[in-house]
């Protein structure tokens, strides 16, 4: 279990990534060429922004004192969100189909990073806003796989019955 210390350091290292996944969201959705694809990037930085408010409420730390302007500022030179995801801008074969992938892969982690976290905390509140927050991340990871389907041409989710009949 974590310490006191090593909890108030947690949740501060968690309001970062959500404001990492932000970043990488809003750099995304301005890379986006197809309308859709931009919207849930758009909607998912967005989702980032209130995930990171779901930590800010429970710390208790003193180096993030408001946080409408930490997540103002510019991204984590650090960020292995936005670093891989402008690296990959960078190369000349970059597409949404890319981006999606990614934020598919980064997603799955976070998922993992947070049910495993919530493992090592016994304070029940803390632990229900890191499964909460768990839950969230794998409907992102939900959304994007089924954007990605669409822009695929893949079968939806959705229509997979009327196929299977046919």
């Amino acid at each position: 279990m974590l310490n006191q210390s090593d909890l108030s350091k947690a949740v501060r290292d968690s309001i970062q990534t959500e404001k990492n996944a932000m970043d990488f969201y809003r750099l995304a959705a301005r890379q986006a060429q197809q309308k859709e694809v931009r919207r849930v990037f758009e909607l998912l930085a967005a989702e980032e922004m209130e995930h990171a408010h779901s930590f800010f409420g429970i710390y208790e730390g003193t180096e993030i004192k408001d946080l409408e302007t930490f997540l103002r500022q510019p991204p984590e030179p650090e960020s292995k969100w936005s670093n891989a995801l402008a690296k990959m801008i960078a190369e000349p074969d970059f597409n949404e189909r890319r981006a999606l992938a990614l934020a598919m892969e980064k997603e799955e982690e976070l998922e993992r990073h947070l049910r495993t976290m919530s493992e090592r905390i016994a304070d029940p509140e803390v632990k229900e806003i890191y499964l909460k927050n768990a839950e969230w991340t794998h409907n992102h990871y939900l959304l994007i796989e089924s954007e990605y389907a669409r822009l695929m041409g893949m079968v939806h989710e959705t229509d997979i019955d009327t196929y299977v009949r046919e």
